[in-house]
């Protein structure tokens, strides 16, 4: 009898990380979590890595021959995390403290392998940073900027892919990272668990 086949699952509404999870794979499906995000850890890449493992468990009970791939990430600067922006004076707010200066941006990946109980026979979780710089950004670059649908959805009230590309002057580690999943490091651990 041949084994079946796992299905893979990103729990993720994000299309940003359903591209760049199309570089790994392209059979996979997707399914959101529904669960309440509960953070313990104030430490940026703990709190990534926690609130996957949350998305990837809830999407994960109870299915058989899964792999469930769960993902946050969040903007840091300072020691303060940057959430998506509550209206346009929060994302005013986040985005002049990052003007000119160099901030984080951490994405932690959990991978849940379900076995034919729909019991979890393989884990992995780990968290990946990368740092971006920001040009100074002058008063109406920023109005202009607000002025668009761009920020409102994104953690730290920006896109690195989108319009805001154009005032990044440097990133040290994994650009995909900073879009939302980094697919070099999904891929190199996916690979230890097959």
């Amino acid at each position: 009898m041949q084994k079946k086949k796992a299905l893979i699952i990103l729990a993720s509404a994000s299309p940003r990380r359903r591209e760049l999870l199309g570089m790994i794979c392209h059979d996979f499906s997707v399914i959101v979590s529904e669960c309440e995000e509960i953070v313990s850890s104030t430490v940026p890449e703990e709190v990534t890595i926690e609130l996957s493992k949350q998305k990837a468990q809830a999407v994960a009970k109870g299915r058989a021959n899964a792999v469930v791939i769960g993902a946050d990430t969040v903007v840091s600067i300072d020691g303060e995390i940057l959430g998506k922006p509550k209206d346009r004076e929060d994302a005013c707010r986040m985005l002049r403290m990052l003007s000119g200066r160099t901030h984080q941006v951490s994405t932690g990946v959990t991978i849940l392998q379900t076995g034919a109980d729909a019991n979890v026979k393989g884990e992995s979780r780990f968290a990946e940073t990368t740092l971006v710089h920001v040009a100074p950004l002058s008063e109406s670059e920023l109005v202009s900027y607000l002025d668009t649908d761009e920020p409102y959805d994104k953690a730290g009230a920006y896109g690195i892919q989108g319009m805001f590309g154009k005032f990044i002057t440097g990133i040290k580690g994994d650009y995909n990272n900073v879009v939302g999943l980094p697919v070099h490091r999904l891929y190199e651990e996916w690979k230890k668990m097959s």
